[in-house]
């Protein structure tokens, strides 16, 4: 499989106070928050509307699970079904089952050091 992630979708980090974050990003970064972080819209190489998120969650989440880490990385993926079978045959680890919505499909892996990643095969054009 040649194209496996064709960018960063997303960062997601922990904090005590994701609305505080959010607020802190937006009045010194200039960040465009609403509640469930900042999206930031760009193009692919063909020119297509991308978008990368970035959000912080309650310290308290499980949503990061089973990593310990206070932090998780979204990659964009061009076919998550596919890459999923090549990652399983390659002994990588699978968390969940996938899941889909109307701005695409999401699964997630372990990586070598157990950091969860979640993978993303979007529909950027849900986001307009």
């Amino acid at each position: 499989m040649k194209n496996r992630v064709t960018g960063i979708g997303g960062v997601f980090f922990k904090t005590k106070d994701p609305k505080a974050s959010r607020d802190w990003y937006k009045k010194h970064l200039g960040f465009n928050t609403d509640d469930y972080g900042s999206t930031f819209w760009w193009k692919d190489k063909d020119g297509n509307d991308c978008t990368t998120q970035w959000s912080p969650f309650k310290e308290d989440t499980s949503y990061f699970k089973p990593s310990s880490k206070d932090f998780m990385f979204n990659y964009r993926v061009e076919n998550l079904e596919r890459l999923l079978d090549v990652l399983n045959k390659e002994g990588v680890t699978i968390v969940g089952e996938m899941e889909t919505y109307d701005y695409g499909k999401f699964a997630w892996i372990l990586d070598n050091e157990n950091n969860k990643i979640e993978l993303w095969e979007p529909i950027d054009a849900a986001f307009k």
